[in-house]
């Protein structure tokens, strides 16, 4: 009868002790899960909120000089006669003559390129009345020279052959990403010492480049040349005139900004 008792007891004993340890357990996991929902929430508080950081900004210029390679030239011509015709057949033996001198000079038919053709009629005004004149024809071609040595006898050559439109020469380096990488490094090494002195003044820590910009600026010379000096200004061959090419500067600017501590 006792032993009946203590089988009873000890049974239900052991069924609250199992109950007991279920809600343990449900407690602390319902705990976990408050606290890393929590903790979730948190974060997701700072998304797409900028995270504020001490900065300064500094710009520095790097300057590389370099020597043109290449001369850049509008060539071209403008007739008028009296029918279009006329103006055209003029016209397209000035500039067939012009680009087949070019292109036995030394240029390359990928450096001849036609930039504008146009046809339009001319009028002369007299006491108000308009008087068809003719008829005009413009050309226009940009040309590409390598061989600078040869810039100005390709210009006189022009004048010679009766184009009247010769300007827009520019002299630059064909291929300048070596040159801005020069001055690129030249521009980040002056922004460097520039944030070092400015941190070291100021009593802060330089950590790290937050963000980076940069230009550049291509100035170059464009020389001058006489219309006389071109055959254009009276009879007779001119002679050649000379062009020199000089130099062009190549200026790279950048801006660094620093987060500091």
């Amino acid at each position: 009868m006792k032993m009946g008792w203590w089988k009873r007891c000890g049974c239900a004993c052991g069924k609250h002790a199992k109950i007991f340890f279920i809600c343990l357990t449900l407690i602390a996991l319902a705990s976990w899960l408050g606290f890393k929902a929590r903790n979730e929430a948190k974060q997701y508080r700072y998304i797409g909120v900028p995270i504020e950081r001490n900065t300064i900004t500094v710009s520095g210029e790097g300057k590389v000089v370099g020597i043109p390679d290449v001369a850049l030239i509008d060539l071209g011509t403008t007739v008028e006669r009296p029918t279009v015709s006329a103006a055209q057949k003029e016209n397209t033996r000035i500039m067939n003559e012009l680009i087949s001198r070019l292109k036995s000079g030394g240029v390359d038919a990928k450096d001849i390129q036609t930039t504008s053709y146009n046809v339009y009629p001319s009028y002369d005004w007299n006491n108000g009345k308009q008087t068809l004149r003719g008829y005009t024809v413009s050309q226009n071609v940009h040309v590409k020279v390598r061989n600078l040595e040869k810039v100005g006898d390709l210009i006189g050559m022009a004048g010679e052959l009766g184009a009247n439109q010769i300007g827009g020469i520019t002299f630059s380096v064909d291929e300048p990403e070596d040159l801005r990488a020069q001055a690129r490094l030249k521009a980040l090494e002056n922004a460097k010492d520039k944030a070092k002195t400015l941190s070291e003044a100021a009593g802060v820590k330089l950590v790290r480049v937050v963000s980076f910009d940069e230009s550049f600026q291509y100035p170059g010379p464009v020389p001058y040349y006489d219309k006389m000096a071109l055959g254009m200004g009276g009879a007779g061959a001119a002679p050649a005139p000379a062009v020199e090419a000089g130099s062009n500067e190549i200026v790279a600017n950048v801006t660094l900004t620093y987060e500091i501590e």
